[in-house]
Parts: C-alpha cells; structure tokens; sequence
C-alpha cells in the first residue's frame, strides 16, 4: 500500500514539473507588447577579457530593441561584481552607449547580485522616479520567477521580453527555476 501511494506521489510530482515547466517556457517566450517606463536588464556574466558573454550580450541587444522601438522609455540595468573583477552593470552600460543609447536613459544598479536584489532595487529605483511599468529582459526560462518576486513586493506592472537567444543549459535551468520558484 505504502509503495503505492509513493508511486502516484512520484507520478503526480513528475506531471506538476512537466506542467510548471511548460508554463514557464511559454509565459518566457511571451513577449510584452505594451509600452512601459522602464527595461530592467538582469545580468550574467562579464567574460574575463570584459567582453559580455552571449548571454548577456542577447539581453542587452533586446533592451536597445525596446528602446528603439520606444516600447520603454529608460533602461536599468542590474548586476553585481562578478569573480573575473567587472561590475556588470558598468559593463552592460557600456554596451548601451556603443550601441547609441544616450547615457541620460540609462540606470545602473551594481548590488543586484542576484534576483532577488535587483527586483528590491529596480522597485526602490522606480518609486524614486515615478514609474509604474516595467518590463522584465531575462532569459526565457527566469521570467515567470522574475515576475512572482516583483508581485510579492507589490509591483503589479511588470510584464517581460526575452532574446531569441538558446543554448543548451537552458534545460538545466528550465529544470532549476522549477525549484527556485518555489524557494
């Protein structure tokens, strides 16, 4: 009996996966089409050399895609320093202003270290400025996180743009932002 009820456990655990899953995948491949104040960009990884990695290079040129389109009027972008000695934030603004964003749109947070202080951050920023509306540049697979934590801190207009950039370890974190959804 016991071995049983571990079964349809396991089974019932196995289906709420594949089903978070799939819908984390399809609300992060969903991009918001409105206008909205502010971008928040979440950082990732400054190559030793300075060089962004593809990852982050992807999500800062889906940022300048929004500004140009004038879907956002600013763009934040949020970081820590990372173990190869940039501050992403410095870094990704850099890349902003290569790519004729003017530096008077641009916001920077180096102390968003992780989710969690970005979005602190980004919701301090835009009360600070007036702002209602956000929209979240993340991968696909961290928008549905990124989107809970504003909302459990009261900010209500955050919706979310992700590159049409892929890579294999996606599957790794599809499967990791299941459990950090829940944490």
């Amino acid at each position: 009996m016991l071995k049983k009820i571990f079964k349809y456990i396991l089974i019932a655990g196995i289906f709420w996966f594949i089903i978070h899953s799939l819908y984390i995948t399809y609300d992060g491949l969903t991009d918001a089409r409105q206008k909205a104040d502010l971008a928040v960009v979440f950082g990732n990884k400054v190559n030793e050399d300075g060089t962004l990695s593809p990852r982050l290079k992807a999500r800062l040129d889906k940022s300048i895609e929004l500004y140009q389109k004038k879907q956002v009027r600013n763009i934040l972008v949020s970081g820590g320093l990372g173990k190869e000695g940039y501050w992403e934030g410095t870094e990704m603004k850099k890349y902003l202003i290569k790519n004729k964003i003017p530096p008077t749109s641009i916001l920077v947070d180096n102390f968003g270290d992780n989710t969690e202080k970005t979005v602190l951050n980004t919701i301090k920023a835009a009360d600070s400025l007036k702002y209602s509306t956000l929209i979240s540049v993340s991968q696909f697979y961290h928008q549905t996180r990124i989107k809970k934590l504003f909302r459990e801190h009261h900010f209500k207009n955050i919706e979310s743009s992700s590159p049409k950039y892929f890579e294999t370890r996606d599957l790794y974190s599809v499967f990791r932002e299941f459990f950090a959804y829940y944490l």
